[in-house]
């Protein structure tokens, strides 16, 4: 059977609703338009924050160039704290920040510059940097510079030294010359000598540190291992002519009741008292005490204590402002100080046996070991501990003997202690105690403590002699 005409349907495939695709397009058009804007947001959030960090990194720029700017003014002028302006106002002084390529100007910093105090080198420098752009985005950054003074060692000889077995030292130590080394220590202990013990190199032990007339190398003695560690030699010459100090500098700061002309008797008595203040005596008798030798082997028939009813009140004065007291004649030192202050003791001689002494015969303390006290003891030739000061000593002081020794003579009489904070700096021999060469404790002080007093560096007595080197950065901060 023949099938034909059959007709199939044919399905139509274009959709009978048009606004379907616009629907569609609408659609897609605000899923991407959410997408971009919260693309958009983000970006713009982001930019914010690129131009914040932009803008704060800048002013931490401008900021630590205020400081660079001044550490460069205090190397040419080194005494002007207020930024060559005649005000004495800690400031702040604002100036232009240049942006050296467009030669606009971009920001500004303000200084503010705190001087040092009396006696300290510290000066304190904040610098506060913006931009034009956003000038209430700070950024702020305070340093301190000071000028290191040469009370850098605990101890400090042009010529030979020997600490003995009893002995400690917290610091460090410096000698010129040889070292005998018996004790403890904890920091670098140097010497200009070398190793080696030949003629020349090394340098020849003499009898009064008990091996002498022997050639020795630089450093040497029965020290423990972990103080050897510390031994180094052939360490760079220290100048001893650049620690010592120009007595009419000095004396040019000193005014009024602190300025003490020839007692015209043996010297003066100086006690300082814990309400920052100085009762000044004359001494007109002496205590007779047996005859004592020196570290040169010198023997002294002279008295170092003045007697019991040997003073002559004079005034009590409050600590000078200038932080000087200068002494034209030898002059007796004790007690507690409050504040900080320089004793320089001189005749302007070139005669040793008339030069000038400062004699300790009792303890001379800090009201407080803070930073805010501090002694400095600068004698035309010896610092002496006298014969009849007590078996336990404390000194608190930066000590300079300029052209002889700090030391106490042999008298044959031992003694218990003697504590030192703060620095010790002897033309010639220096010694608190006295040993026999099999280190037996035979006069002076049978155990001596020393520890250096660390504000010393960048906080000397006023007066007190300073590096060359200027202006050195101590800390750094920001924010």
């Amino acid at each position: 059977m023949k099938i034909s005409n059959i007709k199939f349907p044919i399905s139509n495939t274009k959709s009978n609703k048009p606004g379907t695709i616009l629907v569609y397009n609408v659609v897609v058009i605000f899923i991407f338009s959410m997408v971009m804007l919260a693309v958009l947001g983000y970006a713009t959030s982001q930019l914010r924050v690129i131009r914040s960090s932009v803008n704060r990194e800048m002013a931490f720029q401008i900021a630590e160039a205020g400081v660079n700017y001044y550490q460069w003014h205090l190397a040419h002028y080194s005494d002007d704290f207020y930024d060559g302006n005649a005000s004495t106002t800690p400031g702040p002084y604002v100036h232009d920040y240049i942006d050296k390529d467009t030669n606009q100007k971009v920001g500004q910093f303000a200084l503010t510059i705190t001087p040092p105090l009396v006696g300290s080198t510290i000066v304190t420098i904040k610098s506060t940097g913006y931009t034009l752009d956003n000038p209430s985005q700070k950024r702020n950054i305070t340093v301190r510079y000071g000028v290191p003074s040469l009370a850098k060692y605990a101890f400090l000889t042009n010529t030979d030294v020997w600490i003995g077995s009893t002995e400690s030292v917290s610091g460090e130590m410096h000698a010129n010359g040889g070292i005998r080394f018996d004790g403890t220590g904890n920091a670098p202990i140097t010497t200009f000598k070398n190793d080696y013990p030949s003629p020349g190199p090394g340098y020849q032990c003499q009898t009064y540190h008990g091996c002498g007339p022997t050639w020795k190398p630089g450093i040497w003695g029965t020290a423990p291992a972990s103080t050897r560690a510390f031994w180094q030699m052939s360490v760079p010459y220290e100048d001893f002519t650049s620690i010592t100090s120009n007595f009419n500098a000095i004396e040019a700061q000193a005014t009024g009741l602190a300025d003490l002309p020839p007692s015209t008797v043996f010297g003066y008595s100086l006690v300082f008292k814990a309400n920052a203040s100085v009762d000044v005596y004359k001494v007109t008798a002496l205590r007779a005490h047996p005859n004592g030798t020196d570290v040169n082997g010198v023997s002294h028939s002279e008295d170092l204590d003045y007697g019991v009813a040997g003073r002559v009140f004079q005034y009590n004065m409050v600590m000078p402002t200038s932080g000087v007291i200068f002494v034209k004649d030898h002059v007796w030192v004790e007690g507690v100080v409050k504040g900080r202050v320089v004793v320089a003791a001189t005749v302007y001689s070139t005669n040793p046996a008339q030069q000038a002494r400062i004699l300790i015969p009792n303890s001379i303390t800090y009201a407080a070991k803070d930073g805010t006290n501090s002694l400095g003891l600068i004698a035309e030739k010896d610092v002496l501990v006298t014969y009849f000061a007590p078996n336990t000593m404390e000194i608190d002081a930066a000590m300079i003997a300029q052209q002889g020794s700090v030391q106490v003579y042999y008298f044959g009489t031992p003694k218990t202690s003697i504590t030192i904070y703060g620095s010790v700096a002897s033309f010639g021999v220096w010694t608190w105690s006295w040993e026999n060469g099999s280190g037996v404790c035979t006069s002076g002080y049978c155990n001596t403590f020393t520890t250096y007093d660390s504000d010393l560096l960048y906080a000397p007595p006023p007066s007190f002699p300073l590096s060359t080197d200027g202006y050195q950065q101590i800390t750094w901060g920001s924010d």
